[in-house]
């Protein structure tokens, strides 16, 4: 079953730095996921079938739509990163050898992934940045356009995050949840992580997370999915690629793991606001994870692995080119796999 304190669901929609205090504080209030295994994949990893993927019906996006939103205005990007994360993400979705492992959550169906011309947010980015922001400016993103046509139910909003700004997985000081929603906003605030009683952010180990806010649109309630990441270098974020082309591969790998879960566990954020597990997508209860947690957890449980065991620089099947990924989780070898 799927963690729970209090009666209240606890469900893992964050990534996360192997052995930083985001990660500490998690498992903390989390049991350890079981290990049971002694077998080993052909690329070193343990054989875990306790902690494969459990479908709880749940909705999913077979069909993912995704648009990149570079935020701070593009002084606050070089223009070569934003090239670079746009067409390396877009690849790496869309390549049918890294897409098979997701494909097999789809039995019987064709996955596609489309990603919508990227789009430069110019308004200035606060020093840290927090999910309320997060959802405000999906929200005003949705209603501005940004998705054009496309269905908003099928669609993720990337808000990519310029350089050192400080992720916060919680609400900013004095906000204030609509009126009639303070229930729902008191169980999401006590299933966030917190360190000290504060809420995490990047600079203790958390890399991105996705979730989802309610927007009403021409008078119906719609749903509008968004990840958020961090531009992961030195202290801040999950920087795992370094050298010249580091930083921005660090991005695409964060997003890489973002859009991946946000495909199969969309309404994650909505099973917190309401408590209802029926709304998890594909989701570890062995492993206490989504698709892409798994493989982090698995290095972060084997003494002194590097996290490039699952952060790699991979050949694309398309092409001659590669691009920065997260290994995600699969059911058939019940292990990480590309």
């Amino acid at each position: 079953m799927i963690h729970r304190e209090n009666g209240e669901i606890r469900p893992l929609n964050v990534v996360i730095r192997p052995g930083s205090p985001v990660a500490q504080a998690y498992h903390a209030r989390h049991a350890a996921a079981a290990v049971t295994s002694k077998a080993v994949t052909s690329a070193g990893f343990r054989v875990r079938p306790e902690w494969d993927m459990t479908d709880h019906k749940g909705k999913k996006i077979k069909d993912l739509v995704f648009v990149n939103c570079f935020l701070g205005g593009a002084e606050a990007w070089a223009s070569s990163d934003m090239k670079n994360i746009d067409e390396a993400l877009s690849a790496a979705m869309s390549d049918s050898e890294l897409q098979s492992v997701i494909a097999q959550y789809y039995p019987g169906q064709k996955i596609t992934s489309t990603k919508l011309p990227p789009h430069v947010v110019a308004d200035n980015v606060t020093p840290k940045f927090f999910k309320n922001q997060a959802e405000a400016l999906a929200e005003e993103l949705f209603l501005n356009g940004v998705l054009g046509k496309k269905d908003p139910g099928q669609s993720v909003i990337n808000l990519m995050l310029p350089r050192g700004i400080v992720l916060v997985d919680g609400f900013s000081p004095g906000f204030h949840p609509p009126p009639g929603t303070e229930e729902e906003h008191g169980r999401r605030k006590r299933a966030l992580i917190k360190i000290d009683d504060d809420a995490a952010d990047s600079t203790q180990g958390l890399g991105g997370y996705h979730g989802s806010v309610h927007v009403n649109h021409n008078g119906e309630d719609v749903t509008v999915y968004y990840a958020v990441g961090v531009f992961s270098e030195g202290n801040n974020g999950i920087a795992v690629f370094d050298g010249e082309n580091g930083a921005w591969q660090n991005v695409v790998a964060t997003f890489y793991h973002e859009l991946n879960e946000a495909r199969t566990d969309p309404d994650v954020e909505d099973a917190v606001r309401l408590n209802d597990d029926s709304k998890i997508g594909w989701y570890s209860d062995g492993g206490n994870g989504e698709i892409g947690d798994l493989p982090i957890k698995e290095v972060e449980s084997t003494p002194n692995a590097p996290l490039t065991q699952v952060f790699k620089v991979v050949q694309l099947t398309q092409g001659n080119g590669t691009a920065p990924i997260q290994l995600m989780w699969s059911n058939k070898v019940h292990a990480p796999a590309q």
